[in-house]
Order: structure tokens, then sequence, then C-alpha cells
């Protein structure tokens, strides 16, 4: 097999960050679909809303009133999945029933205090204020000798479980290392001492060389479909300085982030002509206070939607009993995201066609 048979044969692909495997079949793109088509939820059009609570003075759990913020919120999840005085414990019987106590904090990030944006339909100003807070808060969290790791995250849209339309995000901080954080660093780590440098600056050397799977670039970040995506638009977003976490970003770095998420965000929604649903999160070095010179900080989007703003993929049979596959080919994947508009859907033309 060359590389001309990926477009049409089917095959296994590598993600070295993983060290796992996704079976692609190109083939079966053509045929023909009669599965789950979903109703769009309108989309929310109302700059405030007085029943949400996340708007600016409203009331939260337990009474809590939002302040009257202009910018970005941060604040303790007031239904947290971890909890900072958890007490330590331990339960293992044979090795076989284990059970470990985790402590750690859950934060809730308001982009903005309007309720009717995204990320697609906020200014690069606004963006970068989200940037900076969430520099702020990893650097917070970071000093915590309790936290070992940091999670920034943002569900976008019901279909991705998110509970509220109001633009926000989250940061889960942990007391160990979630799972796919620690078999990133340990392919990091096996990475560099074979080859002497990251694996993702010499990946990131392929893909530029390549712009086969490229989606939007400037002069700090490229975002691209990774050779081995498992969702059917999956991006990587890597930084072109190989820095470790979010707090080591530069002024210019830290605009050049919001620019980017701007940009695919937009591209995402002018896909299928909606506000495009999506997991997005930031992988960043462990904070135990250790040198993670093998780190490289990126960020992962795993989409679900699939061929139209009605059908999305689903991890069913194989997936789930063998190894993720997906039909259309990252190439294909990423030259339907470069071929619509930068511009939002609502202010442009028609997309691009075969998208």
């Amino acid at each position: 097999m060359n590389f001309s048979d990926l477009a049409s044969q089917p095959h296994r692909r590598l993600n070295p960050l993983t060290g796992e495997w996704v079976l692609v079949s190109p083939h079966r793109t053509q045929r023909p679909w009669q599965g789950q088509v979903e109703e769009i939820a309108p989309e929310t059009t109302a700059s405030y809303d007085p029943s949400c609570y996340l708007c600016p003075g409203n009331a939260r759990a337990g009474g809590v009133e939002n302040p009257l913020y202009a910018g970005t919120f941060a604040f303790d999840n007031d239904f947290a999945a971890l909890k900072p005085d958890t007490p330590p414990r331990k339960i293992e019987e044979q090795g076989l029933l284990v059970a470990h106590s985790e402590s750690g904090r859950c934060r809730v990030v308001c982009f903005s205090p309007q309720h009717d944006l995204t990320l697609s339909r906020m200014s690069v100003g606004a963006l970068r204020r989200v940037v900076d807070t969430w520099v702020e808060e990893f650097s917070i969290l970071a000093s915590d000798p309790h936290i070992h790791s940091v999670q920034i995250f943002e569900n976008r849209g019901a279909m991705m479980g998110c509970s509220n339309p109001h633009p926000h995000g989250q940061i889960w901080a942990n007391e160990t290392l979630p799972n796919e954080l620690e078999k990133e660093l340990t392919a990091f780590r096996d990475y560099r001492k074979v080859h002497g440098t990251t694996l993702l600056r010499d990946y990131l050397e392929v893909e530029l060389a390549k712009q086969e799977r490229l989606v939007a670039s400037n002069d700090h970040f490229v975002a691209l479909v990774p050779f081995w995506a498992v969702w059917p638009f999956e991006i990587l977003l890597i930084s072109r300085r190989c820095v470790s976490a979010i707090d080591q970003l530069h002024d210019q770095e830290r605009t050049a982030l919001a620019e980017i998420l701007q940009q695919t965000t937009i591209r995402y929604d002018n896909l299928f002509r909606t506000s495009f649903p999506y997991t997005m999160g930031f992988h960043q070095r462990p904070t135990d206070g250790g040198d993670y010179p093998e780190f490289h900080l990126h960020a992962h989007f795993y989409p679900p939607l699939l061929r139209s703003a009605t059908i999305r993929k689903f991890m069913v049979g194989y997936e789930m009993l063998a190894m993720p596959q997906r039909d259309i080919t990252a190439e294909t994947a990423a030259q339907w995201l470069r071929n619509v508009p930068a511009q939002h859907y609502r202010d442009s033309g028609p997309p691009a066609s075969g998208t």
C-alpha cells in the first residue's frame, strides 16, 4: 500500500499520541443513509434570558446571584464533579476491586455576558479576553500543590450534552493525571527519548510540508484534521512554538490563539450552516511542579456531525467492541473545511460546493 491508496482502500491509521488505531473505510461513503435524523434546536436569539442561571445578575443554585459582569466571569461549579475537601481513601481487594478517592476543583467560565453568542460569533478582542481568563485560571489552579492536572474544555451544543446555551466552558482540576493526558505524556516522553525532539513539533513540520490536512493557520497556531482523526471533522490545534501550557504564551500568541479559535469555529458553522456542536479542550503539561520539555500545547476539537446538520456519527457496534472507524478520510474532511468561507454563514454567501 502507498499513500495514493488511502483515498479508496480500507486501512488503519495509528494515533501516535495514544498508541491507538482507527479503521478508515473511504469506500463506504457511497452507502445509502437511513439512520437517525435529528431536529435542529432553534438558535438562541435573545442577548439576555431572565431564566438563565449564567446571565449577569441572575440567581444560580442556592440563591447565589451572578455579578453584572461585562466580560468573562469564572466561578466554582455549583454541581462540581470534584471537591477540594474529599478525604483520602483507598479500596483495593485482590487487585480487582480498586477505588481511590479523588479531590480537585471544577470551575465554570462564562465567555460573555451576551446569552446568544458562541465562540464563532465573538470578536477577536472578546475571544482574547477568554484566552486571558483561561491563562489566569490555569495559573491559579496550577499553583495549588494538591492539583496535578488542569483540563480546560467546552461542550458546545445540546448534542454534546451542554445543559445551557449561554456561551461558557469548564475547567476541571484533578489531583491525579486523567487517562488521555497520561497516554499523551507517555507518548511524548517515548518520542523524545528516541528522537530528541517533541512529537507534535515534528508532526507539524510534516503536515506543513504536505498541506493536505491543513484547515487554518496564522503565525503562531495551525488547525488541521489529524491523519489519525476519529470524528468526521475532528481538528487538532497546535502551537507553532513548543510551549507546554497556555500560561507560557506571550501577548501575540494569545491574540493569535483567539484568531484561530474564531476561524476554526466559523468554518465549522459554515460547513452545514448550523451552530456546529463539538467538544473542545486543551492538553497541557501536568501541574505538579515538574519539568516537561517533551510536552507540546495543543487542543482537540471533537464534533459529532457527519453528513449534515441533522446526521451525526455514533460510536456503536464494532467501534465500541473493537476500534474506532470512519468513512470520510482526514484529507477529504480538511478539504471541505478549507473550502467554506471564514466569514459566518449569516454574513456571507452560500457555502462552497462539495460541502
